[in-house]
């Protein structure tokens, strides 16, 4: 069982819960995601399955676009609703729609971010959330220390203003994090703020609109097996370079290529990762640019 599975998670899961659920219903102990979603989030969440788990890097570098629900008047220590008040509630009056927008220019562009106390990211070589978990129970919690991340937002709308939640959609580079953006937001209007609710609608270019539900993965295999998209029609937004028999049997012996090896010269401009396909369509594996033009090296190989 190949290929990749869109599932829309629920609220509730964390995403290995999620990977661990799939595993048992379908029977496939190699699977795997590509971008974890925390547990009140949900939307897309993609699983690599079977061999296609050797191409999660590729999908898990791709932009991620979300549309959360941020609610002034409170900070927590986890940055959204699970976690405990770390300051007293607002009570003054809360900002208008323009000085809402005039924030979140802020959150534009490339800059530097903060990821939140609870966090996968490691400090002196211990995971962030379990040091926070251990000064939550000492009552010593604090701010994180956790090293800054470059990050992009390619994209942040501001789409409702209900006092005191904020709507926004926000198309992202990954290792953003939404949790940071609500926090941060919070202490820039002076109000404080945490994240109530969270959903992601792409990972690179897979829709929520074409994910399938957890619950109809669990409870019928055979329409789980139908949602599988093949590891041919993975990697689409790569270019793509088809190769000859003997280019073929090349690259599955990880050897590198070169213009003699292609049906057809690469793309004009093409750089970074390509896709490598045989005669019949069937993804060989990714390459990476290696010399001059034409020439390439596998970095994958699936056959």
């Amino acid at each position: 069982m190949d290929g990749l599975l869109i599932v829309d998670k629920p609220m509730g899961p964390t995403s290995h819960d999620v990977v661990a659920s799939v595993r048992r219903a379908l029977g496939e102990r190699r699977i795997g995601h590509t971008g974890t979603l925390d547990p009140i989030a949900s939307g897309v969440l993609p699983l690599v399955l079977g061999r296609a788990t050797r191409l999660a890097r590729f999908l898990s570098a791709s932009e991620k676009s979300y549309r959360a629900v941020i609610r002034l008047g409170l900070e927590t220590d986890s940055y959204d609703l699970t976690g405990e008040p770390v300051s007293e509630m607002y009570r003054g009056a809360m900002p208008d729609f323009a000085s809402v927008e005039r924030a979140l220019a802020s959150f534009r562009g490339t800059f530097l971010q903060q990821p939140p106390l609870f966090s996968a990211k490691k400090i002196a070589g211990v995971r962030s959330h379990r040091l926070a978990r251990q000064h939550r129970a000492d009552g010593t919690i604090g701010e994180s220390t956790a090293k800054p991340v470059k990050v992009n937002v390619s994209d942040l709308q501001l789409v409702d203003l209900e006092s005191p939640d904020i709507v926004v959609t926000v198309t992202c580079s990954a290792g953003f994090y939404v949790r940071s953006l609500a926090h941060d937001l919070g202490r820039l209007l002076g109000t404080g703020a945490h994240l109530a609710a969270l959903r992601r609608t792409h990972a690179g270019d897979l829709r929520v609109e074409d994910a399938i539900a957890l619950d109809t993965v669990l409870k019928d295999r055979p329409a789980a097996a139908a949602a599988i998209v093949p590891m041919s029609r993975m990697l689409t937004t790569l270019p793509v370079a088809a190769l000859s028999e003997d280019g073929a049997r090349r690259a599955k012996h990880g050897q590198s290529l070169g213009p003699g090896d292609l049906c057809a010269p690469l793309p004009p401009g093409a750089a970074g990762y390509t896709r490598l396909v045989d005669r019949t369509g069937e993804l060989v594996g990714v390459a990476e640019p290696e010399g001059g033009a034409g020439f390439l090296h596998p970095v994958v190989i699936l056959m």
